[in-house]
């Protein structure tokens, strides 16, 4: 069983994936939002297709450690994606991942239009490298 990292953004997904003996995430794609429904069937195709057995969740806080708009809206996806069909979540401070991933991506000298496609996926691959890292 695997584990899979979910950086949720209003227009992306970025998702990552740890390898079985869970020890490194790799960058697995960038989810294109479209409607709830459509959203929620993607991410459970891809959670049956990897046999996840946890998520791990990106909660965007602020920087005073405070949960904002988006952390209340990231809070009801999972929700809604869980409603039916239970699986552990477990919840990750992912303040300044995006950014992180920018710096690297912008390091790596890769365009900005390649950068827009996979910074999402580069986010949640950190968020899941630093749960891994704890484990």
């Amino acid at each position: 069983m695997r584990i899979m990292a979910l950086d949720v953004g209003t227009k992306r997904i970025g998702v990552a994936l740890s390898d079985p003996l869970k020890i490194t995430a790799q960058g697995l794609e960038t989810f294109q939002r479209t409607t709830l429904e459509k959203d929620i069937a993607g991410l459970w195709q891809l959670i049956d297709d990897h046999e996840v057995s946890q998520l791990v969740v990106g909660l965007p806080k602020n920087m005073n450690g405070s949960l904002g708009f988006k952390a209340d809206e990231v809070q009801q996806f999972i929700a809604d994606l869980t409603a039916e069909r239970p699986i552990e979540v477990i919840w990750v401070d992912e303040r300044l991942t995006t950014v992180s991933a920018e710096r690297a991506l912008l390091e790596a000298d890769v365009s900005r239009a390649k950068r827009k496609k996979v910074v999402d996926k580069m986010a949640a691959v950190i968020i899941l490298q630093s749960y891994l890292d704890r484990l």
